[in-house]
């Protein structure tokens, strides 16, 4: 599949931060700084809500089967 390309409209000052964040990040191009950023977040956001009732929750014994086996 060809690749398309779009042009978004940003500041200055926001490019001056992709430039410099591409640098730091090591980043061939800003779509894959982009892409980079995107999945950080995603994976920030996943690990924030995994495990959200870790200490909440008591383990499965076999009385809490009831009579699930009947």
């Amino acid at each position: 599949m060809p690749s398309t390309t779009t042009t978004i409209r940003i500041s200055r000052s926001t490019l001056r931060m992709l430039e410099d964040l591409k640098r730091r990040k090591k980043a061939r191009n800003y779509d894959e700084l982009i892409r980079m950023i995107i999945l950080e977040l995603r994976n920030r956001k996943l690990e924030a809500h995994f495990g959200i009732d870790k200490e909440k929750i008591s383990r499965f014994t076999e009385e809490d089967r009831g009579d699930a086996r009947i």
